[in-house]
């Protein structure tokens, strides 16, 4: 296990400018879950949210012990009725520059990493969870522009927005092939989820892991990880 770094692994010259790096966005460029803390934000907000939680609690109470996904996905889905794809876009637009003025929400080691790379002509993409027009929004608010980004999508429905690709785990392999991308470098991950996207990179870069975690992941891996610590 590699010991614990706050600086992006080194390129050397004359590879660096070929470089395809991958960054997971929650929990290595953000501190939390931005569609998360969207969602939460409506409920506060909206009264009908609440009753129609409220309403559906049995069928979340029944669910949870089977998956906590199922439970998280109608609780998204009540969060995004009644909205069209305008309006999602421009609350989600709203909520991005809210977000961005939150102290220590972003991860700034992270951003700077980013940062770093962008500079040594490394080709980045941000491979994500969280939906593509709210981590768009957030990335243009922090002023990190040029970025590519694989992210979950939304499409319009008569009732609201609802999830049309949810970009995590092996989905995130699928999603950067349909995007054209076979081949990464280097690649950022904080969660176990990520292991199918963490094993094709020449370095697999774990941020912020526990001891617990990072065996987790190398053994999922099958060899050791980068570990960095990043505030």
């Amino acid at each position: 296990m590699s010991p614990d770094e706050t600086q992006p692994p080194a390129a050397s010259p004359d590879t660096a400018a070929a470089r395809v790096v991958l960054f997971d966005f929650d929990g290595v460029l953000m501190h939390g879950d931005a569609f998360a803390l969207f969602a939460r934000e409506r409920y506060a907000r909206s009264l009908g949210c609440k009753l129609m939680a409220l309403l559906c609690s049995p069928v979340l109470i029944l669910l949870l012990p089977f998956s906590r996904n199922w439970p998280l996905r109608l609780l998204a889905r009540i969060a995004l009725l009644g909205m069209s794809e305008r309006t999602y876009q421009r609350k989600a637009e709203a909520f991005a520059g809210v977000l961005v003025r939150r102290p220590r929400q972003f991860c700034r080691d992270g951003v700077r990493a980013l940062r770093q790379h962008q500079a040594a002509g490394d080709r980045v993409i941000v491979v994500t969870g969280c939906e593509h027009h709210l981590v768009s929004s957030m990335l243009s608010e922090l002023g990190l522009t040029d970025i590519e980004i694989v992210a979950s999508q939304l499409r319009p429905s008569a009732i609201g927005m609802r999830l049309l690709r949810h970009n995590v785990g092996a989905r995130k392999v699928k999603s950067l092939a349909e995007y054209g991308v076979s081949a990464w470098q280097l690649a950022y991950s904080d969660s176990l989820q990520d292991a199918p996207m963490l094993k094709p990179a020449d370095e697999a870069v774990l941020v912020n892991g526990t001891p617990r975690l990072c065996k987790k992941v190398e053994r999922a891996l099958g060899r050791a990880v980068t570990r960095v610590a990043w505030y």
